[in-house]
C-alpha cells in the first residue's frame, strides 16, 4: 500500500508542476498581450524620454489616478 501511496504522491507532485509550468506561460501571454495593447496605442514610437516622462507620471501618481485622469480629459 505504501508503493502506492508514492506513486499517487508523485503523480499529484508532477501535476503541481505542470500547473506551475502553465500558470507561467500564462503569465508570458498576457504581458505580451499588454506589450501588444501599449505598441498599438503607439506609445513605443514615442521617443525614450518622453515615454519615460510619461512611465514616471504613472509610478508617481499611480495606475489608478492616471487612468482617471485621463479619463476625466477625454
Amino acid at each position: 500500500m505504501a508503493k502506492s501511496l508514492d506513486a499517487e504522491m508523485a503523480a499529484i507532485e508532477a501535476e503541481e508542476r505542470k500547473l506551475v509550468e502553465r500558470r507561467k506561460a500564462h503569465q508570458q501571454k498576457v504581458r505580451e498581450a499588454a506589450i501588444g495593447t501599449v505598441e498599438k496605442a503607439g506609445l513605443f514610437k514615442l521617443q525614450h524620454d518622453r515615454l519615460e516622462r510619461i512611465m514616471k507620471a504613472v509610478k508617481t501618481l499611480g495606475v489608478d489616478e492616471v487612468e482617471k485622469r485621463l479619463q476625466a480629459s477625454a
